[in-house]
């Protein structure tokens, strides 16, 4: 949970997902089912052994001249399956992510008609998760089929070694030996063959902790070193030439400087890829700067501690995402500080009251996963309750690009200039109405701010927002 957005953009859901569950399971498995039980029957067998050498140590030494054997075809048994198993768990995250994937995508998928060519896809991954439990199974049912090969020579070795001997000078406890020793020899191959069956767990279990582990060790957690916990931050923010790329070789943003003062709207506007939503990702430090710096109230926000920075900054997204849970607890998402009463009185200051209590159920309405049983306008109304009831200095708000009815575009409306009075507020902006009510408006382009000053201000210039307005805004105005 602490690690950088950098190492979510670069990891499958699917592996992750396999990695904190399945592979998890596996390690469980290892204790409940191979650790243990392995420790058992190797004090089986050293007992078993210790127990032949009492009773005739010539043919205990018979039975450990075979050992060898057997114990050189388990090691290469055991090498095999490790192998074997590396594959199968590669497999399954293949799977787990494709599935997961055109789960997520079903609707372009359909509305495509790609759905035989993605079953195709799946076929030749699920083969290939096939052949590699195969491989495993082959591997089972050629070194069995040896441990009983080896069991039975010992026997053989056990009566050729009696043959030898003069019958007629055989007493009857003798041939008891030989008996014993039959036995004997079966409880000693027997438990070494349960531990090479247990090998599989053994063995699925480490390969999913060397996955596991690696997740671990790999050095990606945010650096939270910071001691600065205010709560009475004012909201001044201040980038000064901060350069990013989230590939280090390729910059996107090329030494942004600009100011906010507390209680001032900025409006970012610019085309798609100027690198706008990159300033949010960095303010929250969602990634660390290549250079320059980033301050809030003249502190660098490296000082702030991880939580006392976001506390004091609420978030609304463009692309909405809600829990598969009630209304109440996806805006308070479950802390206790934020009650039913604050919430209610939260919505009725917006004016999105009487919309939830529309909802089936009101405030206790299970969204579903992702919010699927609302609306996009609806999604965004919650986004902007969440945000609201967490009463945060500054809010940072991304303006959805995608139309909305009339209705949920004047409630949208009314919860833009309601929650952003009184706060510095960073709006990504694609609604003509909240450009012209900002304070001051930064013009990107290409990873860098070209311009920058009122609606009015820019116009007057006649320069790359002149074009853009043109472009984009023209018609909603006329409108």
């Amino acid at each position: 949970m602490g690690f950088k957005m950098k190492y979510f953009d670069n990891s499958s859901i699917g592996v992750l997902v396999t990695r904190s569950v399945a592979d998890m399971q596996r390690i469980g498995e290892i204790f409940s089912q191979g650790f243990f039980v392995i420790v058992a029957d190797l004090l089986k067998m050293l007992v078993v052994a210790a127990v032949m050498l009492v009773i005739n140590w010539r043919l205990a030494l018979i039975v450990f001249a075979i050992m060898p054997v057997i114990l050189y075809a388990t090691r290469v048994f055991q090498q095999a399956m490790k192998k074997a198993f590396i594959e199968v768990r590669a497999q399954v995250s293949s799977l787990n992510s494709f599935v997961q994937e055109r789960i997520g995508g079903m609707k372009i998928v359909q509305l495509f008609t790609r759905e035989s060519l993605e079953s195709e896809k799946f076929r030749k991954i699920n083969a290939r998760h096939q052949d590699a439990w195969l491989k495993t199974v082959w591997y089972n049912s050629f070194f069995f089929p040896i441990a009983d090969i080896v069991s039975s020579i010992t026997v053989g070795l056990i009566v050729w070694y009696g043959g030898l001997q003069n019958v007629s000078q055989v007493n009857a406890d003798e041939y008891g030996t030989i008996f014993a020793f039959i036995l004997l020899s079966g409880m000693l191959f027997r438990p070494l063959r349960q531990i090479a069956d247990k090998f599989n767990t053994l063995q699925m279990g480490m390969v999913a902790a060397n996955r596991v582990f690696k997740i671990l060790d790999t050095e990606s957690n945010i650096a939270d070193t910071g001691d600065v916990a205010r709560a009475d931050v004012k909201g001044n923010i201040e980038f000064d030439a901060v350069r990013f790329g989230y590939i280090e070789e390729e910059e996107v943003l090329h030494g942004v400087s600009f100011k906010a003062t507390a209680g001032e709207t900025v409006a970012i506007v610019g085309a798609t890829g100027a690198g706008k939503s990159t300033i949010i990702n960095l303010l929250n430090r969602f990634y660390e700067i290549n250079s320059g710096s980033i301050r809030i109230d003249g502190i660098p926000i490296q000082d702030f501690t991880l939580a006392s920075l976001r506390k004091r900054i609420a978030v609304v997204l463009q692309d909405v995402f809600l829990f598969a849970d009630t209304i109440e607890n996806n805006i308070s998402l479950r802390n206790p500080k934020i009650t039913r009463e604050q919430i209610i009185e939260a919505a009725k200051q917006i004016g999105v009251h009487e919309f939830i209590e529309s909802l089936p159920g009101g405030y206790t309405y299970n969204v579903k996963e992702r919010g699927t049983m609302l609306s996009s306008g609806q999604r965004q109304l919650i986004a902007f309750l969440r945000a609201y009831v967490s009463n945060p200095s500054i809010l940072v708000l991304d303006e959805a690009t995608s139309s909305v009815d009339s209705y949920s575009e004047r409630l949208i409306q009314g919860a833009t200039e309601q929650i952003t009075k009184g706060r510095t507020s960073i709006i990504i902006a694609h609604r003509l109405a909240t450009i012209k009510k900002a304070d001051n408006i930064l013009v990107m382009d290409a990873g860098k701010i070209v311009e920058s000053g009122t609606h009015r201000e820019l116009l007057k210039q006649g320069g790359y927002y002149t074009k853009l307005y043109e472009a984009q805004f023209m018609a909603e105005e006329v409108a």
